[in-house]
């Protein structure tokens, strides 16, 4: 089948982009996703859990990994009880799956100038309803329970003596699965039209596209490239400290989680956390041992060094990397858009994009279990993770560091373009 057809009286080609396309685009990410969960899933030893759980376990994951709400549940007979709750967005899961559905929406649309307002809410329209039946199959499909372990001691002579087996498991909220899922696909495809120079729009946003496509396509670039700079370092570690099993499961589904991370706090800013019992984060040791403490943790540069000098690299990391966001966005903005002009855009880009890092890169787990009320304060079968930011000072401290990046920036794109004999991006 041909991807053009002509036309119109112009003969004017127009992008084929019809049911059998957007049936491709659906299925791409979802096999991205699904191949990237049950590889870090396998990774995680999760290959090995009862009752071939395997499958339901992944099908959780990728529904997460779009914004998916998963309930879980517990069942300890009638003289026990059961708490538990998980929060996490698995992040590398959620990155494949967005640019692989960026890609083959933007596909059919390339080499195109501009394109009608109806032709393109069509094609996006076909998108989201075959994700849509996606999403309910995924919904339907992400159930299991699963029986937990006494183990031994006190509980286990309970457990014993009143019969008591308890399971726990997981069902999704198919209400705020849908929801969620073709939000995060909406996001996916407005995200795409912005960063892409290829991608047409409408004639009407044809000039606002001049001032918001530069800072949109440095904010990707930038998130990128702290993903493609923790990739390296954690190949490192897999390849000199051991545990390549470990570091390739944290590779596999959380790996934006950590690495945008690591943006936020080179930006000075402060995350609350505290690591409880059996359980722990799937981050980098030092991290769990600044907040396994028996209070609320500040994480931090201060608290990081304070283990380890070597985590100041975080803020050159980020220096760097943010100067050089402010030299993209300079370089693809028009001719003789002032300094200054550069620097509020990338203020408020950075400001918005740590914004998003704050509120998908939140961690909260806790897990309790109690037989005639004993069991919460030991055998290991309690505990607590969470980590959330500071989003104020956050958002702050990357506005204010996007203005000096912008406007320093612009300077270097000046300065670039006349050493190239090419148009200075702006005063």
């Amino acid at each position: 089948m041909s991807s053009r057809t002509p036309s119109g009286p112009s003969g004017r080609a127009v992008a084929r982009h019809g049911w059998v396309q957007a049936l491709a685009t659906v299925l791409a990410g979802l096999v991205g996703m699904g191949a990237v969960a049950a590889l870090g899933l396998w990774a995680a030893g999760a290959a090995d859990l009862p009752d071939n759980a395997f499958p339901r376990v992944v099908t959780a994951t990728v529904v997460t990994a779009v914004g998916g709400a998963l309930e879980l549940s517990g069942d300890a007979g009638e003289f026990a009880d059961t708490d538990a709750g998980l929060t996490v967005i698995p992040l590398s899961v959620t990155l494949t799956g967005a640019l692989v559905i960026a890609r083959g929406f933007l596909r059919p649309l390339r080499h195109r100038a501009v394109t009608g307002a109806p032709e393109l809410a069509g094609w996006a329209g076909r998108i989201a309803v075959l994700w849509l039946l996606a999403l309910l199959g995924l919904s339907f499909a992400a159930r299991q329970t699963f029986e937990v372990s006494l183990g031994e001691g006190v509980l286990s002579d309970l457990g014993d003596l009143f019969g008591v087996t308890p399971r726990v498991g997981f069902t999704t909220d198919v209400p705020l699965t849908v929801l969620f899922g073709l939000l995060w696909l909406a996001g996916v495809l407005v995200l795409a039209l912005l960063v892409s120079r290829g991608a047409p729009l409408p004639g009407r946003l044809l000039r606002p596209q001049t001032s918001v496509r530069p800072a949109a396509y440095a904010m990707v670039a930038l998130l990128l490239a702290y993903v493609v700079v923790g990739a390296v370092v954690a190949l490192v570690v897999a390849g000199t400290r051991g545990h390549p099993a470990d570091t390739f499961a944290v590779l596999l589904l959380g790996l934006p989680n950590l690495a945008w991370l690591a943006l936020t706090i080179g930006l000075g800013a402060s995350w609350d956390g505290r690591v409880e019992g059996p359980f722990g984060l799937p981050m980098p040791h030092v991290l769990d041992e600044v907040l396994r403490t028996p209070d609320v943790s500040t994480l931090d540069l201060r608290t990081l060094t304070e283990h380890d000098g070597r985590w100041w690299w975080l803020l050159a990391v980020a220096a760097v990397l943010v100067l050089a966001a402010g030299f993209v966005l300079a370089s693809r903005s028009p001719a003789g858009t002032p300094a200054w002009l550069h620097a509020v855009r990338l203020g408020v880009a950075l400001a918005l994009t740590v914004l998003m890092i704050g509120l998908v890169g939140r961690i909260s787990a806790h897990y309790g279990l109690s037989v005639l009320g004993i069991g919460d304060l030991g055998g290991g079968l309690s505990g607590q993770v969470f980590l959330r930011p500071r989003l104020r000072g956050a958002v702050g401290l990357a506005l204010l560091w996007g203005l000096v990046a912008g406007f320093l920036g612009a300077l270097l794109a000046r300065w670039a373009g006349r050493r190239g004999g090419r148009a200075p991006a702006g005063p």
